[in-house]
């Protein structure tokens, strides 16, 4: 029996010998996808061409090239500058698609933030999460919503102009559609999204220098270059002809709508002798809230102080400060405002 397993047992342990050397040898008798492609591999390198001679490197002159290219009215080369992002997005199925506003060839792309603003902090660590505690609706498991009926009006009746002709709104005049809120998560907790500082100066239309001096300040105090506005139409009652300018408007976001916010609220608004606050009635109903401030408010800020003797006191204009919300109703842009430390007095408009 013994003599009947030795040639196994012989077998097996040459065989535990060679296996590693078995294994090594594997894979240069294998046929892998790639070995044609070895085989077309140069075996020249780049770094082995010559290079330029010294004629050739004497003669390039790109200034030259490109002053040819203008006289001849020549197009740049076709290898660069084929592609722009498109003005305006025409659907998910147009071959042309805008890159992401992160992309920096975005027309959307705007760079930053460069800073975290203590309002931002405050939001982020402690606004937010009150809100979302304050708003929350809680709805058990299997909950189904009623189901919201057709808000808008269709056209009745056989005229052919009534077919693929877009809702029309409800009866009334002063009847409008409020946006509908969705269920609070931590996804849509109302947040500020810009400040808009307007500044309507009518006497700009016999004096220039007051435009220039309500644009200098409103430049100032927000950080944002104003843009200057015309009016439309001739308004006896207001004095305003057409085709003159007559305010001047300052868009903020971001960085610099947070930083006007902390100015105004830290610096400006406890300086107001009997301000009482933020009228009540203030809202769109879609999450914006607006106030003004007299001409010797607004110079209580402290790039107008500084520097006040640049700023004539009888040319320093009033302003609407327009502060814009994600909300979707006045009652939770309020509370949003609140809690950054702006108040309100009186009837609230919900």
């Amino acid at each position: 029996m013994a003599l009947r397993e030795l040639p196994f047992r012989t077998a097996t342990a040459l065989y535990n010998s060679t296996r590693p050397a078995i294994r090594a040898a594997v894979p240069g008798c294998c046929r892998n996808a790639s070995s044609e492609a070895v085989r077309e591999i140069e075996d020249a390198s780049s770094f082995e061409v010559p290079p330029p001679s010294q004629e050739l490197a004497k003669n390039y002159d790109p200034v030259a090239r490109s002053r040819l290219r203008r006289r001849g009215n020549k197009q740049l080369p076709p290898s660069r500058y084929q592609y722009r992002s498109p003005k305006y997005y025409r659907g998910p199925l147009h071959p042309h698609q805008p890159p992401p506003e992160s992309d920096p060839s975005s027309r959307l792309f705007q760079p930053g933030p460069f800073s975290l603003s203590r309002l931002e902090q405050t939001y982020q660590s402690k606004i937010a999460s009150d809100l979302l505690t304050l708003t929350y609706q809680h709805y058990p498991p299997g909950y189904r919503a009623p189901k919201t009926e057709q808000r808008l009006r269709e056209w009745t009746g056989d005229s052919p102009y009534f077919k693929n002709r877009p809702l029309r709104p409800p009866r009334g005049k002063g009847e409008v559609l409020r946006l509908l809120q969705e269920p609070r998560t931590f996804r849509n907790i109302p947040k500020i999204t810009g400040v808009t500082v307007h500044s309507m100066v009518p006497e700009a239309q016999e004096n220039s220098g007051n435009l220039h001096v309500a644009g200098m300040i409103l430049q100032a105090i927000s950080n944002v270059r104003a843009v200057s506005h015309k009016a439309r139409h001739n308004v006896v009652g207001w004095g305003l002809r057409a085709g003159r300018y007559v305010s001047v408007t300052a868009k903020m976001e971001r960085e610099d709508a947070e930083h006007f916010l902390t100015k105004l609220i830290d610096v400006v608004l406890p300086r107001i002798k009997e301000w009482k606050g933020v009228p009540g009635s203030s809202g769109d109903g879609h999450g914006n809230m607006s106030f003004g401030l007299t001409p010797d408010q607004l110079a209580l800020f402290p790039e107008i102080e500084v520097n006040y003797d640049a700023y004539p006191p009888k040319m320093i204009p009033g302003c609407h400060i327009t502060i814009q919300t994600d909300a979707t109703n006045n009652k939770d842009a309020r509370l949003l405002l609140q809690s950054i430390g702006i108040p309100f007095y009186g009837k609230l408009n919900d």
